[in-house]
């Protein structure tokens, strides 16, 4: 699919699902999609900063943007066009560290405290679900870790594919195992 029927597509969804859409408005929340050498990612970005940069479904994430932070939705370039030249640069080589504020409303405050952890991991290293949950206090909430890495709403900005199950073995990713093993081998080169 081209970009303008992608855009034919954000833009109809947008105006039958959120009542308050106005295409010449600035929204509260900037949506849309950005491809990446690791697949498409889904983008959404609040005043508070970004909310969502994930390989989930585009419409799957809209209903759940919608459903718990709010429902003035919308395309908005020049909001969503600092995460993308981020994610470009990430992708380049040129950028290591994020430098956009995330916002984590979508993750519960379990997952937030893994997900704060996790963005003191350095680029080029990995720690594994074990490390994470001794690091947290938990270190009996192995499953409960790994569940907050696999559903992080802010990939790449909180590096969660550098979290691995143990030497040899990733682990679960949300951008499944290729991904994964994609953003790990681009980190180490």
């Amino acid at each position: 699919m081209d970009a303008s029927a992608a855009s034919g597509d954000l833009e109809a969804l947008l105006r039958v699902t959120s009542p308050t859409y106005v295409g010449e408005s600035a929204p509260d929340i900037a949506f849309g999609t950005h491809e990446t050498p690791a697949g498409p990612l889904v983008l959404a970005v609040t005043a508070r900063g970004v909310i969502a940069t994930t390989f989930d479904d585009e419409h799957a994430m809209y209903a759940r943007i919608y459903r718990e932070v709010g429902s003035f939705i919308g395309h908005d370039p020049k909001r969503l066009d600092p995460l993308r030249r981020e994610i470009d640069a990430y992708f380049g080589g040129r950028l290591r560290t994020f430098t956009l504020p995330f916002d984590l409303r979508l993750a519960t405050a379990f997952a937030r405290s893994v997900l704060q952890m996790i963005t003191s991991v350095p680029y080029g290293t990995t720690t594994t679900y074990a490390e994470v949950a001794a690091r947290i206090g938990r270190p009996q909430a192995l499953r409960a870790v790994a569940n907050a890495v696999t559903e992080n709403p802010v990939c790449l900005l909180v590096p969660c594919h550098r979290v691995v199950e143990g030497p040899g073995s990733p682990g679960a990713y949300a951008g499944g195992k290729a991904a994964k093993e994609l953003l790990l081998n681009m980190e180490i080169a």
